[in-house]
């Protein structure tokens, strides 16, 4: 059995995400096994016995990939459609249009914002880079502050907003409602692409670096052919979006819909399982004619794409599984509650494995594992409860993207800096995007968690 002090298990889980961050960072191995070696080694070593540990390690897996393997891929797929379609780029020339030229600064931060929910910050960024070269030289700004405000616009919503894979894998792990999440992520996502709108005029217009765009945007526009339209365009994030809000609206206690048919179809529908695959249909409409032989092509780069996630992914489940058989909620609550703690915990936790491994979407979903069992200790059980620690912990992953991270080179390849820049840059603004956003997530929680 395991009857061991609390001491002995931090002491092991520490050790585990010591050897995990030296795993991956030094040794260039890949979260998958890492993660999944640790969770059979941390279980061993604080005495599971060796069946339960295989059982639990596998059933962990699969339990996280039930609930959200079947959004990821979809989600990935519709980011990978919206990329080769163009419709990105019809995106941001939307709001270029509503935004105005003369603040294509916050042009860029918006188009971010948007595109940064279905589509994964790597890509997004290369995908809207030649936008940002444009409009950096169409406005006479540095590209240096074009991409510090589109690299922080991605990173909030990549870090806060389902359906990316991260905060899906959060709200999933802290069974958290998947409608409110979207809704609190949205908006906790303002203050946090402000603050980097903000570095980026005050901090990056100090680097200098000439725009030299390959095309304008109208050669942009050309180069892509037709472009799909703009509601078209945005059609296959928003309907899975509102579908997923209306889905929540419908199980609210007070029954709005009734409890009958429309209840039932809403529910249905909102599920994001069907959400999203719904959302991929509307995104195939977006391939026109001559390009449909790629269609198939397109759609299997997203199911490809999306491997990797789903590997790491389950690989956390696993590790959470072993996580939740010890005694860790007991150990932690007498010396923790003393504290008051509150959202500061998951946020550290995050901001240490993030900075240490570099991958945003590993530190949330290892985090999320790793407070899940203590949830009940810290008093967070309100729905909008755990939707908080999902920020807090989202605030956490964005703290601080720096060499070991693949975005910090994305950007700073992308936009011609070399690594001093991006580090003021890139590893600046992410600090301050971290802090404001852990800032407002812990004024939330005073006000709303109880």
């Amino acid at each position: 059995g395991i009857c061991m002090s609390g001491l002995f298990i931090f002491g092991v889980i520490f050790l585990a995400v010591v050897c995990m961050v030296i795993a991956i960072s030094k040794f260039n191995m890949h979260p998958f096994l890492v993660l999944t070696v640790i969770a059979v080694l941390v279980g061993l070593v604080c005495g599971i016995p060796t069946e339960e540990v295989i059982s639990t390690v596998k059933s962990g897996f699969g339990n996280i990939l039930a609930s959200i393997g079947i959004v990821i891929l979809a989600g990935t797929i519709i980011g990978t459609i919206l990329e080769k379609t163009g419709a990105a780029l019809t995106m941001a020339n939307t709001i270029l249009k509503i935004v105005g030229k003369e603040k294509s600064v916050l042009t860029m931060g918006i188009t971010g914002y948007i595109t940064g929910i279905p589509v994964f910050c790597d890509s997004g960024f290369v995908i809207l880079s030649p936008i940002s070269r444009a409009l950096a030289s169409q406005s006479n700004v540095s590209l240096a502050v074009m991409a510090t405000a589109l690299s922080g616009g991605l990173y909030a919503t990549h870090c806060l907003v389902p359906p990316t894979p991260g905060p899906i894998a959060m709200a999933g792990t802290l069974e958290a409602d998947l409608g409110l999440t979207i809704l609190v992520g949205l908006i906790i996502s303002i203050p946090a692409v402000a603050s980097a709108l903000i570095y980026a005029n005050k901090v990056s217009s100090k680097i200098d670096i000439p725009a030299n765009p390959e095309y304008t945007v109208e050669e942009l526009v050309e180069k892509y052919g037709k472009l799909p339209g703009a509601l078209h365009s945005f059609s296959p994030i928003l309907l899975p979006i509102i579908l997923i809000a209306l889905k929540s609206v419908s199980d609210f206690p007070s029954a709005p819909f009734g409890d009958g048919a429309v209840k039932m179809f809403f529910s249905f529908i909102g599920n994001p399982v069907i959400a999203l695959i719904l959302g991929v249909f509307l995104a195939m409409t977006l391939i026109p004619q001559e390009e449909k032989q790629n269609s198939l092509k397109w759609i299997t780069e997203g199911v490809t794409n999306s491997a990797g996630i789903l590997a790491i992914t389950g690989a956390g489940g696993s590790f959470g599984a072993i996580l939740q058989k010890l005694p860790i909620a007991d150990a932690l609550s007498a010396s923790l509650l003393g504290l008051g703690v509150g959202v500061f915990l998951p946020f550290i936790i995050a901001a240490l494995l993030k900075t240490a491994m570099g991958a945003s979407t590993v530190a949330m979903i290892t985090t999320s594992a790793m407070i899940a069992p203590m949830m009940p200790a810290l008093g967070f059980t309100s729905p909008l409860a755990k939707v908080l620690v999902i920020m807090a912990i989202g605030a956490g992953s964005m703290t601080v993207s720096h060499a070991n991270d693949s975005y910090f080179w994305v950007v700073s390849q992308f936009s011609d800096m070399d690594t001093q820049d991006a580090y003021k840059c890139q590893t600046g603004m992410t600090a301050v995007m971290g802090v404001t956003t852990i800032i407002v997530v812990f004024i939330l929680s005073l006000i709303f968690v109880h």
